[in-house]
């Protein structure tokens, strides 16, 4: 198994939200588990609201580059990532 498919395998051993709010601590850094909590958040609003690029990221404190590459992925469907947790989490 390559050092990624270990990574993944590894999120899916985690059994509650404290354990991966642990292991994402000791694997990233504050500003790393920030910056992927933004990009989550930018999704969310990209789907739910009608707000501009700038809108969302004043409301978040990203760049527009950051809300801008949120949303190719959200359009393009490359991996459906994004949609697939959103769709989970309501």
């Amino acid at each position: 198994m390559n050092k990624e498919k270990r990574l993944y395998q590894a999120f899916l051993t985690l059994k509650s939200p404290k354990e991966v709010e642990n292991f994402l601590n000791d694997l990233c850094t504050e500003t790393e588990v920030a910056d992927f909590a933004d990009r989550l958040e930018i999704a969310s609003l990209l789907q739910s609201e009608t707000l501009s690029y700038r809108e969302i990221s004043e409301r978040t404190g990203a760049s527009l580059t950051t809300v801008t590459r949120v949303a190719k992925f959200l359009k393009k469907n490359n991996n459906n990532g994004y949609k697939t947790v959103l769709k989970r989490l309501k």
